[in-house]
């Protein structure tokens, strides 16, 4: 399923970077979903990317841990903990591209001039579903420098946090934030016993 999202965001965001019209009317507007009623984009805000290095970054990013994800769900449904691993892999995207918006949805209902683009949300939400299940995996740090994935996480959640908190670029960090959260719960939403599983591989180190 992620080579299929990948595709389809890498094509909507192409197309919106020549059209403006396009990029407008499905962009993440908290003004235009609260006032107005236009929920879709909510979800729809996860096809675009501001331009080509945003899309080239997340698409990898997603690529490479959503297919580890993937397997970790087939493997769940091997053991006969989980039914449907496609579906459930979709409900983590989409639901991470979706709650991940919330917060922003909120602080941002009533300023008309507030717009997001990016799947992040969604991409934070496939990271960290990928850190519960391997929490000690070398993760790539800028590309080069290796790191445990439950120590990139523990940073990742506390620079989110903080770069919310200042404000002082055009990154919707509350997407990160909550979206790496969602994905860090979702398996035990699957299980409750994976939580006892994870705490295991993360004290055997």
């Amino acid at each position: 399923m992620t080579i299929y999202i990948v595709i389809i965001t890498a094509i909507v965001s192409v197309l919106a970077f020549s059209r403006p019209d396009l990029m407008t009317r499905l962009q993440f507007n908290p003004y235009q979903v609260y006032h107005r009623k236009q929920y879709y984009r909510l979800l729809t805000h996860g096809l675009l990317h501001a331009d080509w290095v945003h899309l080239f970054i997340n698409m990898l990013v997603l690529f490479s841990f959503g297919t580890a994800v993937e397997y970790y769900f087939q493997q769940l449904a091997a053991h006969g903990l989980l039914m449907f691993p496609r579906l459930t892999y979709i409900i983590l995207y989409v639901g991470a591209v979706v709650v991940s918006s919330l917060t922003t949805l909120k602080k941002h209902k009533d300023h008309h001039w507030y717009n997001s683009v990016g799947a992040s949300g969604g991409v934070s939400a496939v990271i960290f579903t990928s850190i519960f299940f391997a929490p000690w995996q070398n993760l790539l740090l800028y590309a080069i420098i290796p790191i445990p994935g439950v120590i990139f996480g523990i940073l990742y959640l506390a620079y989110s946090h903080y770069a919310s908190k200042k404000s002082s670029d055009n990154i919707n960090h509350d997407a990160h934030f909550i979206g790496a959260v969602f994905g860090l719960v979702f398996p035990v939403l699957i299980d409750f016993n994976l939580l006892g599983s994870f705490f295991e591989q993360l004290f055997r180190f």
